[in-house]
């Protein structure tokens, strides 16, 4: 984990940078994917389950035995945590909902706008290096609570062509019935096209490795919206010393363990609280099971010590992480001028993995920049806006010459007659 001194902004680009992807390598790959899962539909699924999964299924579909066995399959009290954030996921997001507007905008011209649900929702979850189930919660239930009416989960088998029984029993837990054995570029592939035992869906959810990114940004190609861009897992720390170096390096390293690709920033005002900060990481690292992802992860990492606490806030926003961590004396003041950021964390005890797990937001969130205009996952993320509108007599008599002229000066001389034939009726009819 490199260190910075006091960097200058026209350095910040370089020296911050992420990750590359090698997006014309990885295409390669994923664009023959997509196209025999296209082509060929389950018989490709079944051909690419046993390359790139080294299984060979039965069937795509999971079992109504296989779900029902899961639940026996875990602890009482790992049951009784996947409950609890479940409740707090479902309140936080069921929260979000908004009523109907209606608004008159002038006499006569009333507008509206309603929320509709998504119908055909795709769900991506990784089960490979770490199973994640935690992401079925923070999907499957704003998915839920939309009202979205089919609901497909894609997740990969392990070698013995089973689903982790945490991820199977989360699922039924929310009531998602629809899992599919597939993962990778081949499972967005199957959400985008649908084949005989996966149905075409609306917009796909859901984190993945390159290759899986690489398929949902394909997807947009086809009619298909997905979730948000994404790239590898992130989090910046912002820390002074008041923050406990301990808590900090638990948090660097909670992100660094995601993948090889992570990258984990500390932004703080002096060297002595940086230097503190990367000795404990030194320390934790060593206990972790995952240490060699870890340790590769901190390779692209940074240790930024920034006296002037508005550039220190200028970098942040330049950054625009995907987690924010703020442990500062003036914690209020800094949140207050955060605009760029996928989820934000305040103080020494609220870990970045709260926010993983069970506090109540969601996990999906924008990486690689894009909180600087994406939001992570909500309730809106399931749902579409309708407008509608609806004119009386009256309205019409006094909004019609202002579309007319419009129109006209716009050289649109059919909208203008659209108004004018019904204001000539009006007129006529004496209405």
């Amino acid at each position: 984990m490199k260190m910075l001194v006091n960097p200058g902004e026209s350095s910040w680009k370089k020296e911050l940078a992420r990750p590359v992807f090698k997006t014309k390598a990885i295409n390669k790959i994923v664009k023959p994917i997509l196209r025999k899962v296209k082509k060929n539909g389950d018989k490709a699924l079944f051909k690419f389950a046993h390359e790139y999964d080294h299984v060979d299924l039965d069937s795509l579909l999971v079992e109504e035995v296989e779900i029902q066995a899961a639940a026996a399959a875990l602890s009482p009290e790992l049951r009784e945590a996947i409950q609890t954030a479940k409740n707090n996921i479902e309140k936080f997001h069921a929260a979000q909902a908004t009523p109907e507007l209606i608004e008159e905008v002038m006499p006569g011209v009333v507008c509206r706008r309603k929320s509709m649900p998504i119908q055909k929702i795709g769900l991506y979850i990784p089960g490979g290096t770490a199973p994640l189930f935690s992401t079925v919660l923070m999907l499957g239930v704003p998915a839920k609570l939309a009202g979205c009416k089919e609901i497909v989960l894609c997740t990969p088998p392990n070698r013995e062509g089973k689903i982790h029984p945490a991820i199977l029993y989360t699922a039924e837990l929310i009531g998602i019935t629809k899992i599919i054995k597939s993962g990778g570029a081949q499972a967005v592939a199957a959400l985008t096209f649908g084949t005989e035992s996966v149905p075409a869906v609306d917009k796909i959810f859901g984190p993945g490795n390159q290759f899986v990114t690489a398929a949902k940004q394909m997807a947009t190609k086809y009619g298909v919206a997905i979730d948000m861009p994404a790239g590898p897992s992130e989090v910046l720390v912002y820390a002074d010393e008041t923050a406990n170096p301990s808590f900090v390096a638990a948090d660097l390293l909670s992100q660094a363990e995601h993948g090889v690709d992570s990258q984990v920033v500390l932004v703080s005002p002096t060297e002595k609280v940086a230097r503190k900060v990367k000795k404990e990481v030194e320390k934790q690292l060593e206990e972790l099971p995952r240490k060699d992802i870890a340790h590769k992860a901190l390779k692209n990492s940074v240790a930024v010590v920034m006296e002037d606490p508005q550039l220190a806030i200028d970098l942040i926003n330049f950054y625009a992480p995907e987690h924010l961590i703020i442990s500062v004396a003036n914690e209020e003041d800094v949140v207050d001028q955060i605009v760029n950021a996928g989820s934000v964390f305040i103080g020494n005890f609220t870990p970045e993995s709260a926010g993983d797990y069970a506090s109540g937001t969601n996990h999906t969130l924008p990486t690689y920049g894009y909180a600087r205009n994406y939001s992570g996952v909500s309730l809106d993320s399931f749902v579409k806006k309708i407008t509608y509108q609806k004119i009386s007599p009256e309205g019409l008599k006094t909004l019609g010459p202002v579309v007319e002229i419009m129109a006209e000066n716009e050289l649109l001389e059919a909208h203008k007659n659209a108004v004018t034939v019904r204001l000539n009726y009006l007129k006529k009819n004496k209405i």
